[in-house]
């Protein structure tokens, strides 16, 4: 019988530590050094021939990985927030825009003070004495204030947006969320940080986040923002490899995790709107994507074998919300079988596929995701179709990590 390890490098706690991958700790995020092995042997095998795609960019962790060891990827996500973050990760910036940031720390640190007490913008966060305390709040606003003013709102200066990255791990690290869980949670108070412990703070990330982008990266990446289910914009090339690892079916809502960033740095102004965009990614819960499921039909009928069968006996459970999460997974694959399908246009031929996934369970019923997507690959007429387990996920649970490996032939 073989062991399968928890192995935590390849889980974000190995990131943390990874220059520019540990700017931001977010949920969603897929290990460096996973992806890192992958692109090392296509660097190997191909060089710098090939072209990658990761159409799930997240935190841009497989464009960065690439670009590092000198090849090319094009990345998609549908979070505006999450295109903007990853091409600040995968910008290549001069001596001399760093040095100027450089003086612009103590500049910064000495202003926001003048603003403490001003009727100033606060973002239209629910119930958002949960997240900071008012003593807290109020700094924080103040140097939202005074970065506005010397580097502008966020994606106007690719520079200038190194700064809004450090901002955005103070007001994390000031907040009362908590990361002890897959999910994010809240402590049970804030806490009153004093401007000196913010001082601290700020001045520490932002001169560390500036250190970690003075490297030159020898090769290429960007992120586009576009939805996964539909063919990817034509770039006028073909993908040789596609890696990525997309939400699980666990109905964990990734904007929920992402919303304080997105309202501070502008990318959300309405709270519908986060709902709207959890609905349009796949395998979002968040909100009206409740409620939008309970309505919502399949636009195609051709799906992998055996889903319909699983998805009844979910919603046979006789559990309150049955169902609703039969919906839920029925729709989650249904968008992975499109985005499988939709792909095929945009790769070369001889393409390598490896897809990161996990499988769930609902009610006590296993959803065997990696089984189902190689369905729908073998359906679309991939070839080569591999599962191999890279790790166990919950050690009360059987809950994996794959690698779903699979060949375009063209």
């Amino acid at each position: 019988m073989t062991i399968v390890s928890r192995r935590g490098d390849y889980t974000f706690q190995y990131n943390q530590r990874q220059n520019r991958h540990g700017w931001l700790r977010l949920t969603p995020a897929y290990s460096v050094k996973l992806v890192e092995e992958i692109t090392q042997q296509i660097e190997l095998d191909v060089g710098d021939r090939s072209i990658i795609l990761d159409p799930f960019s997240g935190t841009a962790t497989t464009g960065l990985a690439a670009a590092q060891i000198g090849l090319t990827a094009h990345l998609l996500d549908i979070n505006p927030f999450l295109v903007w973050f990853g091409n600040i990760k995968c910008t290549d910036y001069t001596p001399d825009e760093l040095a100027e940031l450089e003086c612009l720390i103590p500049i910064i640190v000495q202003t926001y003070k003048r603003f403490i007490g001003h009727n100033l913008w606060l973002p239209p966060i629910h119930q958002i004495e949960r997240w900071w305390s008012e003593s807290t709040l109020q700094i924080l606003a103040a140097m939202h204030h005074a970065l506005v003013e010397q580097v502008g709102q966020p994606g106007i200066d690719h520079t200038g947006d190194l700064l809004w990255i450090a901002f955005c791990r103070v007001m994390i690290d000031t907040s009362a969320a908590a990361f002890n869980h897959v999910s994010m949670s809240f402590h049970e108070e804030t806490t009153n940080h004093t401007t000196q412990t913010i001082d601290l703070f700020f001045s520490e990330i932002a001169t560390n986040i500036l250190h970690n982008a003075r490297y030159q990266m020898p090769g290429y990446a960007r992120v586009f923002q576009a939805d996964s289910r539909l063919a990817p914009p034509d770039r006028g090339v073909r993908y040789t490899h596609v890696i990525t690892s997309p939400p699980y079916p666990n109905r964990m809502s990734y904007i929920r995790e992402l919303r304080p960033y997105m309202y501070w740095t502008g990318f959300l102004k309405q709270a519908d709107r986060a709902g709207s965009l959890d609905w349009e990614s796949i395998g979002g819960t968040w909100g009206v994507a409740t409620s939008r499921l309970k309505d919502w039909q399949p636009a195609q009928s051709a799906l992998p074998d055996g889903l319909p069968e699983l998805c009844a006996k979910i919603e046979q459970s006789h559990e309150k919300n049955g169902v609703l999460m039969g919906r839920y997974i029925y729709k989650y694959f249904h968008d992975m079988h499109q985005h499988f399908q939709n792909l095929r246009a945009t790769l070369a031929p001889d393409a390598r596929l490896k897809y990161i996934v996990g499988n769930s369970s609902f009610y006590g019923i296993p959803v065997p995701t990696e089984k189902i997507l190689a369905n729908s690959l073998d359906q679309l007429g991939y070839a080569q179709i591999e599962r191999q387990i890279v790790r166990k996920r919950n050690s009360k649970k059987e809950l994996f990590e794959y690698c779903l490996s699979a060949v375009w032939n063209g």
